[in-house]
């Protein structure tokens, strides 16, 4: 097997907020958009395809779930602090500040306007520990 590419799939109620979410706030572009539909990319990230609850392209078990108990984990590579910062700057509210966990993680949340939980993840270097 050999996997080319990875993409979360996301029902949420309304498309367009958590689209423009992620294109203003984390740096998405949008690859393909229709009505209840919207492809994401970034080159350093997994794509996100945001799908209306509802839709009937989906089985009809699967139509009106929600991306309820789902975090979209981001590791960066350094400036955890910072982007916390920008975030919140930019009117982003933090639904769960800067914190570090006894193990050497390093985090914040944030949740998208229909709800979808994004943690920021840094990890402790052995001399930071």
């Amino acid at each position: 097997m050999q996997i080319t590419a990875s993409t979360v799939s996301l029902t949420v109620a309304d498309v367009a907020t958590s689209q423009a979410f992620l294109t203003a706030h984390l740096g998405y572009t949008v690859q393909a958009a229709a009505d209840g539909f919207a492809s994401l990319t970034r080159p350093d990230a997994v794509d996100i395809v945001l799908l209306a609850r509802g839709t009937q392209v989906l089985p009809p078990e699967q139509r009106d779930r929600h991306a309820d108990g789902l975090i979209l984990a981001f590791t960066l590579a350094g400036g955890l602090q910072d982007q916390e910062k920008r975030l919140r700057d930019a009117g982003v509210e933090i639904t769960m500040p800067l914190r570090e966990e006894p193990w050497g993680e390093r985090l914040f949340q944030i949740t998208d306007p229909n709800g979808v939980i994004i943690q920021f993840v840094e990890w402790a270097t052995p001399d930071d520990a």
